[in-house]
């Protein structure tokens, strides 16, 4: 049987980014293979996780308005890129292990 870990955050890693209707990156260094990503308005996002040249697009994961998910990523994909189709969005992210 599988333990189900409960999301534990590396406080202190959480940044707030605000995606536009252009992809945009920002670096979370390597080291966490979970990410918590809220949004914290009306806006649906994009997000697409890699390296320094990584771009989201609409046909990437998306993060509802006012909505939560949580990821794994590659433990050494170190940028997460964000993208608000309609603009204005903004994301908080934190890293972290388990769900």
């Amino acid at each position: 049987m599988a333990v189900l870990e409960t999301f534990n955050p590396s406080y202190g890693s959480g940044v707030t980014v605000a995606p536009g209707v252009a992809s945009a990156s920002s670096q979370l260094g390597n080291g966490s293979k979970t990410l918590c990503i809220t949004s914290l308005n009306a806006v649906q996002c994009y997000i697409r996780v890699g390296g320094s040249a990584v771009a989201a697009t609409t046909a990437d994961y998306p993060v509802p308005a006012y909505g939560q998910v949580t990821i794994t990523k590659e433990q050494d994909a170190d940028y997460i890129a964000y993208i608000a189709p309609d603009g204005g969005g903004s994301l908080h992210i934190m890293k972290g292990e388990g769900w």
